[in-house]
């Protein structure tokens, strides 16, 4: 099974979802650009294998939020910490180290390539044999890449198996619908195996039925891998259904935090995101 060792230690006896301790704490985070304030003191936490959203309207910084988080941006106050260790700034490729992954809003899927190779290309940090040995061949490296390859190639058979996506393993991703480019985008994040995955509004330009499929792929990620995760998403009935905590967003301040409930009851995100209390 996909991150076997996670979801064993995910999976309480009783069957039902655990949350843990807090394994990503955002403490004091401001971000400018020259002038512009794009977000200004945040902190909130993230507890170990939760879902946790961040609303808020166009423009209250939420993928900024983000991308701070995993190392695209350098807040100029502020700091992270992720399991204990704490930083002002590390590059994206030391934050996927550390196992986080990210998808984003814009597809930045390889269209001319398969779904296959397009996920595979998610194992790039757990990919051993270097370029040098596989390019010249050496006999000794050249049979650790084969088997290498063998392992990576299986792991990503279980992960389109997992979305059911085996009808187009072969199929390039340019071809694909909409909603099924979004899988494989996912997909490749779960190639990764991290502990802590950020989706920047999965469910966007899809239609009801596209949304239910990705609702279910992200609770089944969340339930039965035990994977952590923080998604960015305007569907407020998505958002209500699948997170545990919420954090809410407005010209790059917190203006709420807390449960569904909690957050669908306060006056001041109502007032500035929600319309009207439910």
């Amino acid at each position: 099974m996909l991150m076997t060792a996670q979801a064993e230690a995910a999976t309480p006896a009783s069957g039902g979802k655990k949350i843990g301790e807090v394994i990503l704490d955002v403490n004091n985070i401001s971000l400018r650009f020259g002038g512009v304030k794009a977000l200004t003191d945040i902190s909130f936490n993230v507890r170990e294998h939760e879902v946790r959203a961040i609303i808020g309207p166009n423009g209250a910084g939420k993928s900024s939020m983000l991308n701070c988080i995993n190392g695209v941006y350098t807040p100029q106050e502020g700091t992270i910490t992720f399991r204990g260790k704490t930083f002002s700034h590390m590059s994206s490729r030391q934050v996927a180290e550390m196992g986080v992954a990210r998808t984003f809003q814009n597809l930045a899927l390889f269209k001319g390539m398969n779904v296959i190779d397009n996920i595979m290309s998610g194992r790039n940090l757990k990919m051993r044999c270097n370029l040098f040995q596989q390019a010249f061949r050496m006999p000794f490296a050249w049979s650790a890449a084969e088997r290498e390859e063998v392992k990576h190639r299986e792991f990503v058979e279980h992960i389109i198996d997992f979305l059911e996506i085996q009808a187009f393993r072969k199929t390039p991703v340019g071809r694909l619908p909409y909603g099924l480019q979004k899988r494989v985008d996912l997909g490749r994040a779960l190639a990764m195996e991290p502990q802590v995955l950020l989706l920047d509004e999965p469910m966007a330009g899809m239609n009801v039925e596209e949304k239910q499929d990705m609702c279910r792929f992200i609770l089944d990620v969340n339930d039965e891998f035990g994977t952590t995760i923080v998604l960015i998403e305007h569907d407020m009935g998505v958002v209500m259904d699948i997170s545990d905590r919420v954090v809410v967003l407005d010209y790059g301040k917190k203006i709420g935090d807390g449960t569904p409930n909690e957050v669908r009851n306060n006056e001041e995100v109502i007032k500035a995101y929600l319309g009207t209390s439910h």
